[in-house]
């Protein structure tokens, strides 16, 4: 078997399990937000049911929406707060919050080995820690709740092989877009995603949780790493409970195997209005920028603050830019602000938020408005992702980002670190 059956096997009391098969299997973490949470715990008050499975085993944050924008969000969040009250739930409210798929694994909640759902599709985040992580409805996610498993069907895994060595400014944002731009948006459709290769193990662990990520954007049920040294280092400080490493067999079955050189890849650039329309920055064109946005579950974590700051250390942003940088978590904040990055982006002209989701969903603090365009680390750039229905969303990896926002056109960063 390879990895994600592994996992599915023995949370599902198997021996084995071959894609196709419909299996029950349990739970390790339950997640869910301000947007998805509400829905889950009305449908969970409707089931009759008192009390959750295992309340150490329900994590809520809101993150879409907060500081809440208005009575609505606060609302949302107020229900919430009061349910994980009420039912002994991990629950992190604005000042030790974070966006979720960065505040999560931070917080040692996911483990290597997991299985981990959630009501949010970039759940499968959390393969970077060799996880098995998937996102649900939330009527799914209510059920979960109180029954402590999940009905599934196991899906065929894809292996993605990266070779070569990665170059300057090339990150996991880069391989993800360059993959997707591949493959297509439907390209792993309902299949896991095994990442691996030279390439994989030079990428650093924010680099892969990258990657994870994106996984939902080419279709994929969820994104697996193996664990190595780099996971078990960021495993050891932060995990609280023991955990159990899956490996694939050495003949594991994969539905196909699709290998990259990706020695010679430049920065990638994905145009509107999806992430498979992606390209080398060179091959953009002179398009002029309204706005950049550094952060998101995709890339907020301190790894892309540090690549954004290299850019802004010696540069100002271009007045006709508004550049905001909202870092994944507090602690992602409180080691920006250590490392002295913030006092580099206020002094470069950008705007620091504390951590949302924020204008990534077109949620608040960066809206766009008809006909500007923006050039952003988030994960999508559908028609009206970011606002209005006539703006334009550029994906790109943080570096891309902030020399855009120092030129106010999408560049290369070497056009600006000359």
């Amino acid at each position: 078997m390879n990895l994600a059956e592994k996992i599915l096997a023995a949370h599902a009391d198997r021996d084995e399990v071959t894609p196709g098969e419909f299996i029950n299997v349990r739970v390790d973490m339950i997640v869910s937000n301000d947007i998805t949470a509400p829905i889950a715990i009305n449908e969970f008050r409707r089931l009759g049911v008192d009390k959750v499975f295992d309340p150490a085993k329900i994590v809520m944050v809101p993150d879409h929406f907060v500081p809440n924008k208005d009575i609505l969000s606060a609302e949302q969040a107020k229900l919430m707060r009061d349910f994980c009250r009420e039912q002994g739930i991990h629950y992190f409210e604005v000042g030790e919050m974070g966006i979720e798929h960065v505040l999560i694994p931070e917080q040692g909640l996911v483990l290597p080995g997991d299985v981990v759902i959630g009501a949010d599709s970039h759940t499968c985040t959390y393969g970077a820690v060799g996880a098995f992580a998937t996102g649900m409805g939330s009527t799914d996610i209510a059920a979960a709740m109180a029954t402590g498993d999940i009905w599934m069907k196991v899906p065929p895994t894809i292996n993605f092989v990266y070779n070569g060595t990665l170059g300057k400014w090339i990150g996991g944002k880069d391989l993800i877009l360059y993959t997707i731009g591949d493959i297509g948006v439907d390209g792993a459709l309902y299949a896991a995603m095994k990442f691996t290769g030279p390439a994989i193990e030079e990428l650093s662990m924010d680099g892969r949780f990258t990657m994870a990520n994106m996984a939902i954007e080419a279709g994929g049920k969820a994104g697996l790493f193996r664990v190595d040294n780099k996971t078990q280092l960021y495993i050891k400080s932060r995990a609280r409970r023991s955990y159990l490493v899956y490996e694939p067999d050495i003949d594991a079955e994969y539905a196909r195997s699709i290998e990259y050189d990706v020695s010679a890849i430049e920065p990638q650039v994905s145009l509107p209005h999806s992430p498979a329309n992606a390209r080398p920055v060179s091959q953009v064109g002179d398009v002029e920028i309204d706005q950049a946005v550094i952060g998101s579950c995709t890339n907020g974590r301190i790894d892309d603050l540090r690549l954004a700051a290299q850019v802004l250390k010696k540069y100002r942003v271009n007045p006709r830019v508004r550049c905001i940088i909202i870092p994944g978590s507090q602690q992602v904040y409180l080691d920006a602000l250590t490392e002295g990055l913030i006092e580099i982006f206020i002094k470069a002209g950008a705007a620091v938020s504390t951590p949302t989701c924020g204008p990534c969903l077109g949620g608040h603090m960066g809206v766009l408005a008809d006909g500007e365009r923006c050039v952003s680390t988030t994960n999508r750039n559908f028609v009206g992702r970011m606002g209005s229905v006539k703006s334009e969303v550029y994906l790109a990896n943080p570096a891309v980002a902030a020399a855009s926002a120092v030129v106010g056109r999408i560049v290369h960063p070497d056009e600006v670190m000359k």
